[in-house]
């Protein structure tokens, strides 16, 4: 098939732009590279520089699934800039799935993100709660949704929300708990906890590249609204799961992020698809990464630090 990746380059994007070329299809990725590009050429992939924001620009003709990741990701990188994410994780998003219809891609898959939640006190949430987002990025992110699913007689729609992700990427992030904790560890044998007794949802990296594959075999007997997400555990359950394989000391401080909740994913399960992967194995992964000199502790590879040098 030919897939539209929008933010192909990135911590996800790269990983799952691989895997679609490993299984044969072409892949046209669009993404403006703010934090480069660690895609190698493939006979079977074209990547173009481009803002989503010029979505006249998004080569849809032939394309038959347009994955849509690309966003101003996480709440400080939002927080700087309002209007700027408001028009790149909404307004974009509206004008792509629009002209998507008109150029006859059949199905649209849409990074969300298990945030919108807020915070729950609920045992289990499922996809049938209400949305209760308490800052930009969580808002762009429902507001995106309900945009995508009034068009679903048009086009397949599907909304995954995912919950944090964690492990390897070659365009890496540690700025996500599991991966930021594990590097701290390593370069100061101390890291930091905010709070602690939040209850995070988790998910490895390689099992949501396989989420999205598995959504694009199911195309219209897909769910239009989905959770994934699997280790559902404490921030503090995960810094000391951290410190038995690097030894560290734990530092705890106050957090202005109150957000718990433990993501359901039951609705996922029941579409036959298998979890593989898990948060000691993400750990494993930064730390041969890091020991091999792969992986060093830069500031592309924190998203607020990145965008704070950018000029918009």
């Amino acid at each position: 098939m030919n897939i539209l990746v929008t933010g192909g380059c990135g911590y996800v994007g790269t990983m799952l732009v691989t895997e679609l070329l490993a299984c044969g299809h072409s892949v046209t990725v669009v993404d403006i590279m703010w934090f480069g590009n660690f895609l190698g050429e493939h006979e079977n992939l074209q990547v173009i520089k481009e803002d989503v924001r010029n979505t006249d620009n998004l080569p849809l003709k032939g394309v038959d699934v347009v994955m849509h990741l690309a966003n101003i990701a996480n709440d400080p990188s939002c927080d700087l800039d309002a209007k700027l994410s408001w028009e790149v994780n909404a307004l974009a998003t509206m004008s792509m799935v629009e002209r998507a219809i008109k150029h006859g891609v059949r199905q649209f898959i849409y990074a969300s993100s298990g945030s919108v939640y807020g915070v729950k006190e609920e045992a289990q949430v499922t996809e049938d709660l209400s949305l209760v987002p308490i800052s930009d990025y969580n808002k762009t992110k429902m507001i995106s949704e309900r945009v995508l699913l009034s068009y679903r007689d048009d086009i397949i729609v599907n909304c995954l929300r995912p919950a944090s992700v964690c492990g390897y990427s070659p365009r890496m992030r540690l700025d996500l708990a599991v991966n930021m904790m594990t590097m701290q560890a390593l370069t100061n044998q101390r890291l930091t906890v905010f709070g602690g007794n939040q209850t995070r949802p988790n998910i490895h990296i390689l099992d949501l590249v396989a989420v999205y594959m598995h959504f694009m075999e199911l195309g219209d007997k897909g769910p239009a609204l989905c959770n994934a997400g699997y280790e559902n555990i404490s921030i503090m359950a995960i810094a000391k799961k951290v410190v038995e394989i690097v030894p560290a000391e734990i530092v705890v401080t106050e957090s202005n992020d109150p957000r718990s909740y433990r993501l359901n994913s039951d609705r996922l399960l029941a579409t036959g698809f298998q979890p593989k992967h898990s948060i000691s194995d993400a750990m494993q992964e930064v730390i041969e990464a890091f020991r091999s000199g792969e992986l060093k502790d830069e500031d592309n590879c924190y998203n607020i630090r990145t965008m704070k040098k950018l000029s918009f």
